[in-house]
Parts: structure tokens; C-alpha cells; sequence
């Protein structure tokens, strides 16, 4: 392949992946060009950005999701290249024809491996001769209601009903006896139609007890490709992921390793270009099956980083510009382990609803060990036009005892006020047995966590250290802080509830 040497990029994102994918560039030399909507006029990945443009009001479908208007900043400004960040348009392979018939390179895989990969029936089809476990299940999607239950009965129950595209939980039910099987179909059948303009669904065979293990991977245009090791991404709510750490507590090396060579598998038989995710389920038993992949960087991409000492947005860059990876599997190493919890604005207390309003008070941890991904600063105000997050908090420690205790210090030094946000949560999961343990799974919530935690009335089988974090809660409800001072501002986990 012909090295392009990329000079100036667009990032087709905002808030802290855009922040994120310019910094990398800059140390690379590389100028940026910021697109921003209206609600994102004064956000810090404008500012640093060497170009910025306003695309439109604040709605993404006016704004961060409109190709033309993309396409049309790209040729004004000539620029070579797009990073897509996370989300908006960063799976669209319509986008990616759109910028190829523009002459712009588009940093991530090929329209037809996201095109695979982003259905779920396809990307089983792909990989299911290429020795890569499968939950078993349909091949296709389901016609209706005589082939489910034909299907649950030979799989035996309880059973998972699954949209064919998108993701996120969405068209997504647990069907645990047969006299449920009507209506989770069609509500499934539904939901996946309202979401994705599509409502084909597929059964599988539900796992109990399951841990959410992804494997990163990085392939290069010339055949190379390489597995990064795993995170853990099994604490969540809704589906969507709140705390991931890197290495998985469980993973043994010899599991590791199939684990990671089964990852390559998924990326090859599709002849995937640049950074992926490859996501699976692993049971009680440790058996592991593959769920997707994830065709673009991951939010939770720093835990990575920080453990192999790469950095995932230059190795993309790289990729595009044809360049070939410039290490071997036997070159990488785990260094460490690390932990990210995203600080969204949530009310944990109140089943994890959105917050907004503005960030009356916002203090960064900082410190040994300590990385904070965020695109706010404070006095901003949250907008409710996106995603709620606030910002990444990652810790890296030389143990994972280290890393967890880190995190701690970290989430009690991070001071947020004007908005609730899950870092109670976080700071919650972080001094519980089970996570401590590394004995925990996506049932973690579910079985774990209620509000009352949060208002003062702890389970038994919190550690030690989650009983002391409560305890300053609830000292936080009864004494004001004060704001004279930095050194005088209380914890996060105290402000959270002003």
C-alpha cells in the first residue's frame, strides 16, 4: 500500500474524544479542524482545535450527523483525513463513501467490514468458519413466533432475543419461560424497528451469570494484525458500560491468549484495517463466545493504553497513512493494571437518570497514576441534545489493588458540583467485595446496588472501604462545603448531592 501522508484532520465528534484525537495529532504535527453545533460554541475542543466550524443548531441530526455539511467543511478547508471518534458517524459506511468520493481518507475500517460487523446475523456468518465460539442460536433472523419457539425449545430457555443491527441494549429481551416468548418478540420485533429502522431480531442462547470480556485490536493495511489483550467491561447499567478495567482479574494467560487469537480470527475474516473491539461473553465456566465487534475506538480505550504504553489514536493515523504496525505480537506486555469509571450526569439514586444544569463547581483529580479524558470546564453547562458523560477518570497502578485504591482517592479528590453524577456510584463499586474480589459479573447492579446504599443504609457485604465512603456521604449531606479555598472544597463524593 502507498504511505498518504495525512497534514491536517477533521474530527467528526465532539466534547473529550474530540479533545482526545487532537492532542494525539498535534504531537504528531498534524493540524486539526473542529466541527461544533451551536450548543458546543465555547467547549475546550474548539478552543484547541487549529480550525473550527459551526455546523448547525444543537440537534446531531442538524449537526454532528449531517454528511454533507462534513463533507463540505473537508474540501473548503482541504483536509485529508477524518477521525471519527466514538458514536455520531463513526459506523456509518455511507460516511465513508461520501469522504472516499471526496478524496478525504477516512481513519477506521473499510464501508464493507462495517457494514459486516455492524449486523449481528452477518458477522456470525463471517466468523463461524474461522474456529471462533459461538453462542448457539439462529442463524438468521427469526420469521415469527412458531420458528422462536421452536428455536427456545431446542436451545432451551431462558433464551435472548436480540436486534439484528445497532446495539446499546436496544431490542434487546430476556425470555425466561415459554408463556413470555409472545410478548418479549414483540416488544423486541418493536424496539428494534423504533431504534434502527429495522426489526429483524435473532435468538441466542442467554448465558447466565456472564462477564463482559472485549479484546482490542490494531491491523495494519498489509496483513498484520495484532491483539492488544482484553478489558473487562462487565459493570453496567442498562447495557452500557460505567466501569472497565484492564487486564480482566479472571484471564489467564493461556485464556488470554485464545481469547486474543479468536479477536484476530473476527478481524481477519472480514480483512479489518485499523482499531477494533472484539466483544465477548465468558461464563461461570470460563467458556467465551463471541457477541460482535465494535468497528471503531471504544470509550474505554484508555484502560489499554495505559497497560501496553501505546497510544491507540497515533497507531489509527498510522494505519491510514498505510504505514505498517511497528511491533509484533511478542513485543507487547501487560504493564500493570488500570481502571476507568465514566462520570456521566446521572442520578444513581434515581434509577441513573440524566442530570442537567451547569457545572457550578468542577475540580479534576490529579496525582500519580491518574488520567482524566473530559471536554468541560467549569461554569459549562451540560447540554441535553448528547451523551451525558462528563468526562473519563482512569487510574493505572503497578497491581490491580493498587489500581482500585488509586481510583478511590481519585473519585474523593474529584469535585463536581451543580449536576448529580455516578461517581458515588463508581466510588461505591470500587470498595465492594465483590468487585475487590474480582468475583463479579453484568449482574453486578442487579444484585449489588440499590439507592438506599447511597442514602445511608449499607448492605452487609460492603467492604470496609465502601462503609467509610458512605459514611462521608452522608457527613457531605449535613455540612456545607465550603468555598473559600481549593484546599478548602470537599471531596466529589460529598458535593454529589448538593
Amino acid at each position: 500500500m502507498s504511505k498518504n501522508k495525512i497534514k491536517k484532520i477533521l474530527v467528526a465528534n465532539r466534547g473529550e474524544i474530540a479533545l482526545r484525537v487532537m492532542r494525539s495529532a498535534r504531537e504528531m504535527g498534524i493540524s486539526t479542524v473542529a466541527v461544533y453545533s451551536e450548543a458546543d460554541r465555547n467547549a475546550p475542543f474548539v478552543r484547541f482545535a487549529d480550525e473550527a466550524v459551526c455546523i448547525g443548531p444543537p440537534p446531531s441530526k442538524e449537526s454532528y450527523l449531517v454528511i454533507e455539511k462534513l463533507v463540505k467543511v473537508c474540501k473548503d478547508l482541504k483536509v485529508d483525513a477524518v477521525h471519527p471518534g466514538y458514536g455520531f458517524l463513526s459506523e456509518n459506511g455511507d460516511f465513508c463513501k461520501a469522504l472516499e468520493n471526496a478524496g478525504v481518507i477516512f481513519i477506521g475500517p473499510t464501508p464493507k467490514a462495517m457494514h459486516v460487523m455492524g449486523d449481528k446475523l452477518a458477522a456470525k456468518e463471517a466468523v463461524k468458519n474461522h474456529g471462533v465460539p459461538l453462542v448457539p442460536g439462529t442463524e438468521g433472523a427469526v420469521s415469527g413466533l412458531e420458528e422462536a419457539m421452536k428455536v427456545a425449545k431446542t436451545i432451551t430457555f431462558p433464551i435472548l432475543i436480540k436486534a439484528a443491527a445497532g446495539g446499546g441494549g436496544k431490542g434487546m429481551r430476556i425470555v425466561e419461560q415459554e408463556g413470555e416468548l409472545k410478548e418479549g418478540l414483540e416488544r423486541a420485533i418493536s424496539e428494534a424497528q423504533n431504534a434502527f429502522g429495522d426489526g429483524s431480531v435473532f435468538i441466542e442462547k442467554y448465558v447466565t451469570g456472564p462477564r463482559h470480556i472485549e479484546v482490542q485490536i490494531m491491523a495494519d493495511q498489509h496483513g498484520n494484525t495484532l491483539y492488544l489483550f482484553e478489558r473487562e467491561c462487565s459493570v453496567q447499567r442498562r447495557h452500557q458500560k460505567v466501569v472497565e478495567e484492564a487486564p480482566s482479574a479472571v484471564l489467564t494467560p493461556e485464556l488470554r491468549k485464545r481469547m486474543g487469537e479468536a479477536a484476530v480470527a473476527v478481524a481477519k475474516s472480514v480483512d479489518y484495517t485499523g482499531a477494533g473491539t472484539v466483544e465477548f461473553l465468558l461464563d461461570e465456566k470460563l467458556n467465551f463466545y463471541f457477541m460482535e465487534m465494535n468497528t471503531r475506538l471504544q470509550v474505554e480505550h484508555p484502560v489499554t493504553e495505559m497497560i501496553t504504553g501505546l497510544d491507540l489514536v497515533k497507531l489509527q493515523i498510522r494505519v491510514a497513512e498505510g504505514e505498517k504496525l511497528p511491533m509484533k505480537q511478542e513485543d507487547l506486555k501487560i504493564n500493570g493494571h488500570a481502571i476507568e469509571v465514566r462520570v456521566y450526569a446521572e442520578d444513581p439514586a434515581n434509577n441513573f437518570l440524566p442530570d442537567i444544569g451547569a457545572l457550578t463547581t468542577y475540580r479534576p483529580p490529579q496525582g500519580p497514576g491518574v488520567r482524566v479524558d473530559d471536554g468541560f470546564e467549569e461554569g459549562m453547562t451540560i447540554p441535553i441534545h448528547y451523551d451525558p458523560m462528563i468526562a473519563k477518570l482512569i487510574t493505572h497502578g503497578a497491581t490491580r489493588e493498587e489500581a482500585i485504591n488509586r481510583m478511590e482517592r481519585a473519585i474523593d479528590d474529584y469535585a463536581i458540583a451543580g449536576v448529580e453524577t455516578t461517581l458515588p456510584f463508581c466510588r461505591f463499586t470500587m470498595g465492594h467485595k465483590a468487585f475487590r474480589s474480582g468475583k463479579y459479573d453484568t449482574h453486578f447492579v442487579r444484585d449489588h446496588f440499590t439507592p438506599e446504599v447511597l442514602l445511608g443504609t449499607e448492605p452487609l457485604e460492603l467492604s470496609a472501604s465502601a462503609l467509610v465512603a458512605a459514611q462521608i456521604f452522608r457527613e457531605g449531606e449535613s455540612r456545607p462545603p465550603s468555598r473559600t479555598s481549593t484546599s478548602a472544597l470537599p471531596s466529589a463524593w460529598k458535593l454529589n448531592r448538593r
